[in-house]
């Protein structure tokens, strides 16, 4: 099979991923051998390559929003058949056992495993799941739109979520990428009053076309204190500014991954006033399910931008510069 594989991390301006020739792998007893269809590409896809996360695994094929179609079944899975389409998450594989999982907290398991990072990914023809921790899929879906549900709507779903924003209430999104668009959409169907912080004018005016109530570079200039807000650029000097300019009692959510460091804060202007900082850490199943069912009660509309497999690199690099709006998908050929 083809991959895009990374042996060593660098800079995505220096094509770290490399096209390369592997064997199919063979599926476990409790594994799905899945065709990749698309893979969704992901800011922390860039993390790992470019060495902002350390390496869990090297060589390793990274890419973990993926749709596909199920190649081969393990002897002991019972849920799924040749011919299913399935999608694969960031989130894995956890321990099934500890009292994270049992609480419905499987994202904090302390041996929790990752997709494209600890295992490979969906950079490639074929890749492996656990059968447990795949998504059906109905067989008539959009592939390249769905693709970054599984990250970038997942997450920003759980995002969403914590923040406990209700009708009528404000939530501010800062940074405008894949996540926030999708998650912007969600917003204005439940009825909520959506600002948007982004330096980006192409990103500016997706926002405005999807509906966002206010638009603009620095939060100062917003029309009322927002109840909650949700920072998706990895950016930690954007947390000074979003607490600041944030109500009394009011939650910001950290939904990366990965975040650059966060200046010092200043108790009274920054968090004082019962003001809450919750972070995202993955996913839990439930999340995406909670998320698909969503979206089949409402219109979202996904830009998607795509890319050969070999092409995967030029995509990435177009990620980092914030040249494209919305998503960018690999598909495969």
């Amino acid at each position: 099979m083809k991959a895009m594989v990374l042996r060593k991390q660098g800079l995505i301006d220096i094509f770290p991923l490399n096209m390369e020739e592997w064997e199919i792998p063979e599926p476990s007893e409790e594994e799905l051998l899945v065709r990749v269809s698309c893979c969704a590409i992901c800011r922390t896809d860039l993390h790992i390559i470019e060495g902002e996360l350390p390496p869990k695994r090297l060589p390793i094929i990274p890419g973990h929003q993926i749709v596909g179609v199920v190649e081969k079944v393990g002897g002991k899975c019972k849920k799924f058949n040749k011919g299913d389409k399935v999608g694969i998450a960031w989130l894995r594989k956890t321990c099934e056992n500890c009292l994270f999982c049992n609480t419905g907290k499987e994202n904090l398991c302390e041996n929790s495993i990752y997709t494209g990072y600890h295992e490979n990914g969906g950079y490639a023809e074929y890749t492996l799941i656990d059968e447990e921790y795949a998504y059906m899929l109905p067989k008539n879906i959009d592939e390249v739109r769905v693709a970054p549900l599984l990250c970038a709507g997942i997450i920003g779903y759980r995002a969403w979520k914590k923040t406990e924003i209700i009708k009528g209430q404000v939530v501010a999104l800062y940074g405008f990428g894949a996540s926030a668009h999708i998650i912007l959409q969600i917003a204005k169907a439940k009825e909520t009053y959506v600002y948007v912080v982004s330096q980006n004018e192409r990103h500016q005016q997706l926002a405005k076309e999807l509906g966002a109530d206010w638009v603009g570079n620095t939060p100062s200039k917003m029309p009322e204190l927002p109840d909650a807000s949700i920072i998706f650029a990895p950016n930690g000097s954007l947390i000074p500014p979003a607490l600041q300019y944030l109500k009394k009692g009011g939650k910001l959510i950290l939904a990366g991954i990965y975040m650059s460091d966060t200046p010092p804060l200043e108790y009274e202007k920054h968090l004082f006033y019962e003001k809450q900082i919750l972070s995202v850490s993955a996913n839990t199943r439930s999340d995406g399910q909670e998320l698909f069912k969503e979206i089949n009660n409402m219109q979202v509309n996904i830009h998607v931008n795509k890319a050969s497999l070999k092409d995967t690199n030029h995509l990435l690099q177009k990620l980092k510069k914030g040249v494209f709006i919305g998503s960018g998908v690999v598909v495969i050929d």
